[in-house]
């Protein structure tokens, strides 16, 4: 189940924002725009999914970072029998989004109808294609329904439901890491999966749309990661010494893949801001790593022309890779990228933190 709402001023990246005194006014805006967009989405194919099935939108709607110009990934979640209507219903779906918002990528990974049994049963092996991993990844990191969510919430627990039950080392109490390796390493996969992708569509499509598609991997591509990573540390340093050992006593996988699911619920900013809060003298570096997301939210929802007669986004999404280290955009958009890997990198590898220990112990080896 999704957390229930709260209001802003009880958001995680506010109570940061007070906390480093800081106004992130563009990541307010989106936040504050983007249920609003969804909710226009959802009426526009109100009706249309069939029983057992959701239709999921993924990336910045998902994640509340929409702008007005933000595109459309979705698909339509199916968990039940299959019946010729569901592609009906997905053809459907797309002809209306069609009227009102920008498709997803020609890769095919949404825009369509995926089942279940792919995203559930296909967990590693040479069934499980990049599409396959990053539909179940991005269902469990960054996805929300419009209309029903039974589907939708099904599929994600019992996704999770794999990666806990099916670790062996989670449950051995001679090792009891409390961390699930399992899912923290279909994550990484995931995550290296995107950057070598990167490279792959830099060479199938010629370079076009590189500039942007370079820029969000460095920013919202590994903020996703990242929250992934968070979840999973969440497991040893939200849940008591004794209630772990309780719940891996009794092999209480239920009680943790609820633990995970309500982690998984905030949006990446979220679970990042919810995280770095606890860290006082953390504080500094985590207003940098704020601010600079901050500002490439900015940047992505500007819809003033500049010398190119384009906005910024469309300006680096046409970008040609001979003009980016003389284009002002984009080194500009660059900066944002280094201030935010930079910061990533003091808050999870600098030593004597929490963070450096689990990354040093987990995320690397």
């Amino acid at each position: 189940m999704a957390l229930p709402p709260t209001d802003d001023k009880d958001n995680p990246v506010e109570i940061l924002a007070r906390l480093t005194g800081s106004d992130w006014k563009y990541l307010r805006t989106a936040r504050e725009y983007t249920p609003r967009r969804r909710k226009e989405l959802q009426d526009t194919v109100a009706g249309v999914e069939p029983t057992d099935t959701s239709i999921v939108v993924f990336g910045s709607l998902a994640r509340d970072e929409a702008t007005s110009s933000s595109d459309a990934d979705w698909t339509l979640v199916v968990d039940g029998i299959a019946v010729p209507e569901h592609l009906d219903a997905a053809l459907e779906i797309q002809r209306r989004f069609a009227k009102v918002v920008k498709g997803p990528g020609v890769e095919g990974t949404f825009g369509d109808l995926v089942f279940s049994h792919q995203i559930l049963h296909w967990i590693g092996g040479e069934d499980d294609s990049n599409a396959n991993t990053t539909r179940r990844m991005l269902l469990l990191l960054e996805s929300k329904p419009l209309g029903n969510p039974d589907a939708w919430n099904r599929v994600i627990k019992n996704v999770l439901s794999r990666y806990v039950k099916e670790d062996r080392g989670l449950w051995d109490k001679e090792r009891s890491r409390a961390v699930p390796l399992f899912l923290l390493n279909d994550i990484s996969r995931y995550w290296r999966t995107v950057v070598v992708d990167v490279a792959y569509k830099q060479r199938t499509r010629a370079n076009k749309g590189y500039a942007l598609r370079s820029i969000k991997l460095g920013l919202s591509r590994k903020l996703t990661y990242v929250a992934g990573l968070l979840a999973c540390y969440s497991c040893r340093l939200d849940i008591p010494a004794t209630e772990w050992q309780e719940m891996s006593a009794g092999r209480n996988q239920q009680s943790l893949i609820e633990h995970l699911r309500a982690n998984l619920s905030r949006t990446p900013l979220e679970a990042l801001a919810n995280r770095l809060a606890h860290y006082e003298k953390m504080l500094p570096t985590s207003k940098r790593l704020f601010d600079s997301y901050d500002k490439f939210v900015g940047l992505m929802a500007d819809e003033q022309l500049g010398k190119s007669g384009l906005t910024p986004r469309e300006h680096l999404d046409t970008l040609a890779v001979e003009k980016l280290e003389t284009d002002e955009v984009f080194q500009y958009a660059r900066q944002l990228r280094r201030d935010f890997g930079n910061a990533l990198r003091e808050l999870f590898l600098e030593p004597n933190t929490e963070l450096h220990a689990l990354t040093m112990e987990f995320g690397v080896f």
